[in-house]
């Protein structure tokens, strides 16, 4: 058995493959290519205009860029790092670096790594590129380094007792009455407020992970001054903040944002500034510094020694000007923060420099098993005491790299921890699914120990033979996989069609009513933008209440009815994506009362998973053939 010191050796090793990895697949898929490829390819926006600018948090400013076709697909996400640029000739340093604060439709917020806005702004020919962000990878290198390094403090022993060399500690375990949870959900909330080090929970699909979350996160705020709360994502750390607030708790989000949402903005730290009253004067202050500094840059090369001494003079001005504004605006800061109940980020954000002075005895980490090793110690390094929370048969980490995934690296912390802990907390009561729905995963993944809760687990839709499970094969049908070479991405126009009539005959059988939620999901993004296009413009189902997203994409969410198209057929029996039992678990665990899947056995039937999901469908669902809908 490896030491402490030698797994963390291990895990610096693999992290730097990955990093090796993930930038040579950069170069070649962004900076190789010319402009026009990076466009057609989603990694640049071009042409942009600038629609707001202004001064964010600290000496940097911020502009906000709109694009005029918002339906084409890109890859730009929220803290992504990006290069601000103009195609104008004869233009001085006409890149800025940055990191994208949001991304609406077609609108992107990026903060930019300057004091000043370009010169060039006004100029047109702007544009957005896609950048290699090493950013994470230094923070998760600097948090293994300070883990490998601590001696003889809390964080050699949470190091100790999360590599599995020294047992958790739970002290008495107090009571806890909270009527509207489950048995398994109280007793999770009893060790995470009894655990002297560390509580594992263990949420499988629909089992009220979140809700048991919130709850046990709104207890420690009784007798902790603030828990620092944090998840992989920033979607995921939003929907946290979302409920914490929800509960009456005083929560400010830090970091990046993944949306612009109603529910999210009066949290986050931007917010919190820009509506004290001291704001509008720091606002001022850094408006004056950085035109006292354009002033300065205005003087040319030739000037003689008065020109000289004003020059160094406004340079001082705008240096004491844009100081005095970051001391007031430290100040704020934290006055903002040591009023808050609950700080929400994500890992990486948790190494944000505002939070350096602080320190918290409780981090919660929520989606752990989504979350690379290294990033969850980033937060860990601010705490005495860790929570982690999430499911290791959803989605799993993502590794770019093979060598450093057959070296363990998609292997998360929560995985390692229910592996070694000898106490851990299993939410065993689902509420989502009908209990057929819940079966397969269950006899899969989870050892036959969940439940269906006694009001979902025969419900159904009020349609006449209604069968919640069916999988419909298209297996001799010549529906051929397609490949979109642009994005590596597959697609299966002829299978989506057969969801399709699938789809007709569901809509008919509701008649003159609506029917309820609907999700079409699939594990390719190419044929999530076929599904779109053609649902978008199909009179028969353009208002029908429909979401259509990848599987990745849908984590988290629910509908009433779920439809997976799973787009591989072939005669070599190549299933690619669908290898992955984790992401199907993610899949086929998103519906209430009835998942229709459709796929072609002849080509995933040799997968054991499938074989045993294609004789699931058989025993305890429907198992239909898609000639009997083209008829």
């Amino acid at each position: 058995m490896a030491t402490e010191q030698e797994e963390l050796q291990q895990l610096l090793a693999l992290l730097k493959l990955e990093k090796e990895e993930d930038f040579e697949q950069h170069k070649k898929l962004v900076q190789q290519l010319p402009l026009h490829e990076r466009v057609n390819k989603g990694y640049t926006w071009y042409a942009v205009q600038v629609v707001k600018s202004g001064y964010a948090l600290g000496e940097r400013a911020f502009v906000i860029v709109e694009k005029s076709n918002e339906e084409q697909e890109h890859h730009f996400r929220s803290g992504k790092a990006v290069n601000f640029f103009t195609q104008q000739a004869n233009v001085s340093k006409p890149e800025r670096s940055g990191v994208i604060h949001y991304v609406n439709k077609n609108r992107m917020k990026i903060i930019l790594n300057s004091k000043d806005l370009p010169d060039w702004l006004d100029l047109g020919q702007l544009g957005v590129d896609l950048m290699f962000d090493e950013t994470t990878y230094l923070e998760m290198e600097k948090a293994l380094h300070k883990v490998s390094k601590a001696q003889g403090d809390r964080l050699a022993d949470l190091r100790s007792i999360l590599l599995g060399k020294s047992p958790a500690r739970f002290g008495d375990l107090p009571p806890v009455d909270l009527p509207q949870l489950n048995t398994s959900q109280q007793e999770a909330i009893r060790h995470i407020l009894g655990a002297d080090d560390a509580a594992i929970v263990h949420g499988p699909p629909g089992t009220g992970k979140t809700t048991t979350l919130v709850q046990a996160v709104k207890l420690l705020c009784e007798t902790e001054s603030t828990v620092l709360v944090c998840a992989p994502s920033n979607t995921a750390v939003d929907l946290l903040t979302e409920k914490l607030a929800e509960q009456g708790l005083n929560v400010v989000r830090i970091g990046n944002l993944s949306r612009v949402d109603e529910f999210i903005i009066p949290h986050t730290l931007d917010m919190r500034l820009s509506a004290h009253p001291d704001s509008k004067n720091i606002k001022k202050v850094k408006i004056d510094a950085a035109d006292t500094r354009r002033k300065a840059q205005r003087f040319k090369r030739k000037f003689g020694p008065e020109g000289y001494q004003e020059r160094r003079r406004l340079f001082k001005e705008a240096s004491e000007l844009m100081a005095w504004a970051n001391q007031l605006e430290d100040r704020l800061i934290d006055q903002i923060l040591d009023g808050a109940q609950v700080i929400t980020c994500t890992l990486v954000g948790a190494a944000n420099k505002i939070l350096n002075k602080r320190k918290f005895r409780t981090v919660v980490i929520d989606e752990a098993a989504q979350a690379l090793e290294p990033a969850t110690w980033i937060p860990i390094l601010r705490a005495s005491r860790v929570v982690l929370t999430g499911d290791p048969f959803q989605l799993p980490p993502t590794v770019k790299s093979n060598e450093a995934q057959r070296g363990g690296f998609g292997v998360s912390l929560i995985e390692k921890t229910l592996e070694r802990f000898d106490v851990t907390s299993l939410l065993n009561i689902q509420y989502r699914m009908h209990e057929v729905i819940m079966g397969f995963s269950n006899q899969q993944f989870y050892e036959g120990k969940l439940q269906a809760a006694d009001l979902v687990k025969d419900q159904r839709l009020p349609i006449p033979d209604n069968i919640p499970v069916v999988f419909i094969d298209t297996a001799g049908c010549g529906f051929e996989e397609k490949i979109r070479e642009a994005f590596q991405s597959r697609y299966n126009p002829d299978e989506f069609q057969m969801l399709c009539e699938h789809l007709y005959l569901l809509v008919e059988a509701y008649g003159d009513t609506i029917p309820p939620s609907i999700a079409i999901i699939s594990p390719y993004r190419e044929q999530v933008v076929l599904m779109k296009q053609f649902i978008e413009t199909e009179e028969r189902l353009k208002e029908l209440p429909i979401t259509i997203n990848t599987i990745d994409g849908f984590q988290g969410q629910e509908r009433e009815i779920v439809y997976i198209s799973l787009v591989r057929s072939n005669s070599k029996g190549e299933i690619g994506f669908l290898k992955d039992q984790r992401r199907m678990n993610v899949a086929m665990t998103r519906a209430r009362k009835q998942l229709i899947v459709v796929g072609d056995s002849a080509t995933i039937g040799n997968h054991t998973f499938y074989a045993d999901f294609l004789e699931y469908c058989e025993n305890h669902g429907e198992y239909k053939t898609a000639w009997e809908y083209m008829q």
